[in-house]
């Protein structure tokens, strides 16, 4: 998974630079962070649909959507998919791999300590 999903990245990354009419991925990537934005959480949405519908096949082709749109929020916003699987590791030793992080007062979702040094960077 981890191979494949660096591979979607890096071809994101590919297409970035294409012409708009030739190349989805250029024109949501021209269209910018908040049509990226809410292009994933439309596929997220989707995903869910299908899983409340029981529908096996649909939730597969929905959550390959999810995964291309996040891969094109993800270089949209710089950041790399080995700087993900980083927050994972982070995560599984502090709470096991099945186990999301609780959320923080005033921290928002995740509260990452680093979030405000990760913000800076932009």
């Amino acid at each position: 998974m981890v191979d494949s999903f660096q591979s979607l990245f890096m071809a994101v990354g590919e297409a970035r630079g294409r012409d708009p009419a030739q190349s989805r991925t250029a024109k949501l990537m021209g269209e910018g962070t908040v049509k990226i934005a809410k292009k994933l959480a439309e596929e997220a949405v989707e995903v869910g649909h299908e899983a409340i519908l029981r529908n096996r096949a649909g939730v597969i082709l929905e959550s390959a959507d999810l995964l291309y749109n996040l891969a094109v929020l993800l270089a949209d916003a710089g950041v790399a998919p080995a700087d993900v699987w980083a927050e994972l590791r982070r995560r599984e030793a502090m709470m096991g791999i099945a186990e999301k992080l609780p959320k923080r007062a005033g921290g928002g979702a995740g509260a990452l300590p680093h979030a405000a040094a990760a913000t800076a960077r932009r």
